[in-house]
């Protein structure tokens, strides 16, 4: 797929946008953003607004190279410091303790505020205009460009497909990391995941020493942070997450003449006769994390458009390199549980 990088003119007539309180779809490595400034509480309810999102579901601010995160919090930490040094631009969000000049619409009102910088050039361009504008301290916050609790968006074409002509779109072609970034918790004085992502605990445990606590359901104490609801990142299509011996009597029960055909992502290898039944659409699973993940929201799409009666996807492994896609196909599947 080939994309015309955005000119100097339209990153500058996106900045203006921003700058004037509107909102902007950028791209970034992780997925599109739906941009709007930061430091301005009308244009951060106009991002609520726009994705049906809960106003106490936090969103995260994007910064641009070289500007300064220590405004936007009360304390950067050496941690803190240790991981930007080593991370950004890239997928890695920081949870902090909130400037009190911060507005609290963007954190949901808490008391934290999550700040990333991207390594997308487009992103890049667009947030040193921004910045510019506000005295190099203009920050803009960017949930996936998505109605609240659909699949995020990996193209520029699917921002079009969900907000049509009324929001602005700056395209900068396919998303390279597929899924959102890694969040991580600094705000309680120990290090916490809250999203797995690209960045892994043991990549953070390399840089400041320490591993953080992961996900398990018992930490009562911690910030709310995007992406984390239990049904999340999900098609319109009813979508089951099981092993492939539990798939097999759902593709068996599935009459051939049915208006519908099953939507079956599984290994090639777990496949076997199903890959050519005539009631299924087969597609092959990618073989590795990071394909997987880069081709997965893609794919959600794609197979919602495909009208097929039920999307069966086959488990993963469990292990270290597969948990952020395991995170985001987990939180997809539970969106649909009250319907098994």
């Amino acid at each position: 797929m080939t994309f015309e990088a955005p000119s100097v003119e339209q990153i500058t007539e996106a900045a203006a946008l921003l700058d004037a309180g509107q909102l902007v779809a950028f791209p970034t490595e992780t997925v599109y953003g739906l941009g709007g400034d930061a430091g301005n509480p009308e244009a951060i309810a106009r991002i609520y607004a726009a994705k049906g999102r809960p106003s106490n579901h936090p969103v995260i601010v994007h910064l641009a190279p070289g500007s300064d995160p220590a405004f936007w919090v009360q304390t950067l930490s050496a941690d803190a410091q240790k991981l930007i040094d080593a991370f950004w631009p890239g997928p890695l969000t920081l949870i902090l303790k909130r400037a009190p000049h911060v507005p609290a619409a963007v954190s949901g009102g808490q008391d934290s505020v999550g700040i990333r910088c991207p390594s997308h050039p487009v992103a890049q361009a667009l947030l040193t205009a921004f910045s510019s504008l506000r005295n190099g301290h203009g920050g803009v916050a960017g949930p996936s460009a998505n109605r609240f609790g659909h699949v995020s968006p990996t193209t520029a074409q699917h921002v079009r497909d969900e907000f049509g002509a009324s929001i602005h779109v700056l395209d900068g072609g396919p998303a390279k990391v597929g899924i959102e970034s890694t969040i991580l918790d600094l705000s309680r004085g120990f290090p916490a995941l809250l999203r797995p992502g690209h960045v892994s605990p043991a990549d953070i445990a390399d840089v400041i020493g320490t591993m953080p606590r992961l996900p398990d359901g018992a930490d009562a104490s911690a910030p709310r942070a995007s992406g984390t609801l239990k049904a999340h990142y999900a098609p319109r299509t009813p979508l089951r997450l099981l092993p492939f011996d539990a798939l097999e009597p759902l593709l068996a029960a599935h009459p051939l003449n049915a208006d519908k055909k099953l939507a079956l992502v599984a290994r090639t290898s777990s496949a076997g006769k199903w890959a050519d039944a005539p009631n299924v659409h087969f597609v092959a699973a990618p073989d590795d994390p990071q394909s997987y993940a880069r081709e997965l929201y893609g794919l959600l799409r794609k197979l919602d458009r495909a009208d097929v009666e039920r999307i069966l996807i086959e488990t993963l492994p469990v292990s270290a390199q597969w948990s952020a896609v395991n995170d985001r196909l987990g939180r997809a599947a539970a969106a649909f549980e009250e319907e098994k």
